[in-house]
């Protein structure tokens, strides 16, 4: 099993060398793992090597702290890229991964190629709705949010038309630590990027979800007014739109990173 020692946690990764010259990292939404970036490996393994791993609390990385910062887990990956000894790379992460893409671009600009952002935004939510998600879980357990989660991350046709999908990323989401998914809730309720997006000189691609509730198209135009050197594009999804539409998506990163 691939994991490594870093910052006192144990990070679960997987590095895909398929002969190219490019690398690709992949950082996953809050309450998934790495396996949620499957969808895309076919396409895009023609043209990067691919790096992704679970991000701390999440998956098989451990935790070792009650609360985390968006700064904490952008550390992490930069210790990870340079314990592979990889260079300049290029990044995506989707919803909390997409903050610590925005953390990244502002604070280590010169390690990334291009940066995508999907379905994320400069704030997500409130102080006042993520201390609610916290005191449920912690009362409830995850098991007491499986609906809304997936309400949240799937339009109601994908649910209806990929009913195994849904099934196994919401079994994914149960398995996850309840300590490393408050400690992430946190750092995800205390991230706000809108004063420093001007900072963020990275070519960005910015991807949002029509039918996204949780960072809407209007954060994503927010996005895109304020990183300098920005596109957005936007799919017919949810909040997770790499699974609702992965060829798309995967065809979208491919464009970026020709153009």
């Amino acid at each position: 099993m691939p994991t490594i020692r870093l910052n006192n946690f144990h990070c679960f990764y997987t590095y895909e060398d398929f002969g190219n010259q490019d690398v690709l990292v992949f950082s996953n939404s809050l309450g998934t793992d790495h396996t949620m970036w499957e969808p895309q490996l076919d396409i895009l393994s023609h043209h990067f090597n691919i790096l992704r791993y679970d991000t701390r609390g999440h998956g098989q990385s451990t935790i070792e702290q009650d609360t985390l910062t968006i700064a904490e887990l952008g550390q992490d990956v930069l210790d990870l890229l340079d314990a592979l000894n990889l260079g300049q790379v290029h990044f995506c992460g989707l919803s909390m991964g997409g903050l610590i893409g925005q953390w990244l671009g502002i604070n280590a600009t010169e390690r990334f190629h291009k940066i995508t952002l999907a379905n994320t935004a400069a704030k997500i939510g409130t102080h006042e709705g993520w201390n609610a998600r916290i005191a449920q879980v912690k009362e409830h357990g995850l098991e007491s949010i499986l609906e809304g989660t997936a309400q949240r991350w799937f339009t109601p046709s994908f649910r209806e038309n990929n009913p195994q999908t849904v099934t196994d990323i919401l079994e994914i989401f149960k398995a996850n630590s309840l300590h490393g998914y408050m400690a992430n809730c946190a750092a995800v309720r205390d991230a706000d990027f809108r004063e420093e997006l001007f900072n963020l000189e990275v070519p960005t691609l910015i991807i949002s979800g029509l039918q996204d509730e949780v960072t809407t198209p209007q954060d994503g135009k927010y996005l895109a007014k304020r990183i300098p050197n920005a596109r957005h594009v936007q799919l017919d999804a949810a909040h997770l739109s790499n699974l609702e539409h992965s060829e798309e998506f995967a065809k979208h990163l491919l464009h970026f990173k020709e153009h």
